[in-house]
């Protein structure tokens, strides 16, 4: 028979090294934004929504910003509605964009409500528009044309960015001690809904709270070497020299370009990390080891 022991001391060790680490983190916002393809997955939704309840009853304060790429995409292809990206971004219509707050701010984000009242917590799900909590502005980009090496701007419809962020409505939601589940829909200056990225939003709302740690949820390890080897931690000016030796690439630009810019906010640091692994927020936040990529400032 095997003698359990050796097990529980493994765990009791691992419940040690967590101690300081929930103890740096008592009472301070963390903003954890979740997407990728871990969002279709059941085991890894149901592990994600473990770590959101452990976090809140360990002293933290989570908060949740959600996308919906693939779901958004699938749900126009069954109204026939014709998508096209632009610069990395959605094209949004008006028949879009209500395909975009359908999808986001019902389904998905009651359903992520749903799976962290399955394990215990008490979430609340919001979209921007709610209490006019984020106010957007209409994105713009430019694209540059190697024939004549000139630029142009990308018409990109209703996507926009956040441009103010009142975070008296998201303070009652914490002081109410419930967990906040966004998505990233917003009403811009001309009344009209729009679609904002998923990451430009936890960003914001990171750097409007002054959140201790924002999570970036990806698809990927977090920022890689030309070699395709992980890069344990950057400081703002090595992300401007990776993306301008072409190391940080595509996708992952302007995922990094949100890191920087919440830093300048007053984040105190911000972590790239794969949402595939397995409780890939507790092991970053309570470990020694980290879990992905982490962003400071200096």
């Amino acid at each position: 028979m095997t003698d359990p022991l050796p097990n529980v001391h493994v765990r009791a060790e691992v419940l040690t090294q967590a101690l300081p680490h929930m103890q740096r983190y008592d009472q301070e916002i963390v903003v954890i934004k979740y997407g990728g393809h871990a969002m279709g997955d059941p085991a890894a939704a149901e592990d994600f929504a473990e770590d959101i309840v452990l976090l809140e009853q360990s002293g933290l304060k989570p908060i949740v910003v959600h996308g919906g790429g693939p779901q958004i995409g699938r749900m126009l292809n069954r109204l026939g509605i014709q998508s096209e990206f632009k610069g990395g971004l959605r094209v949004t219509d008006e028949a879009t964009v209500e395909v975009v707050e359908m999808v986001l701010a019902g389904s998905i984000n009651k359903q992520i409500v749903g799976w962290i009242s399955a394990e215990g917590g008490r979430a609340i799900g919001l979209c921007g528009k709610d209490g006019n909590m984020v106010r957007a502005k209409r994105a713009t980009r430019t694209m540059r044309d190697p024939e004549t090496d000139t630029e142009t701007e990308i018409d990109l419809g209703l996507v926009g960015e956040p441009d103010h962020v009142e975070r008296g409505v998201l303070d009652a939601v914490l002081k109410a001690e419930l967990i906040p589940v966004l998505a990233p829909v917003a009403y811009g200056p001309d009344g009209k809904t729009y679609n904002v990225n998923a990451d430009t939003f936890a960003g914001a709302i990171a750097g409007a709270l002054r959140a201790k740690r924002l999570l970036l949820l990806t698809d990927v390890p977090g920022v890689l070497d030309k070699d395709k080897n992980l890069i344990p931690e950057l400081s703002v000016e090595d992300c401007r020299r990776l993306i301008a030796d072409g190391t940080i690439t595509a996708g992952m630009i302007p995922k990094v370009e949100t890191c920087i810019y919440a830093l300048e906010q007053g984040v105190e640091a911000v972590v790239i990390l794969d949402g595939k692994v397995p409780h890939a927020a507790l092991l970053e936040l309570f470990t020694d080891y980290g879990a992905g990529t982490l962003i400071r400032r200096g």
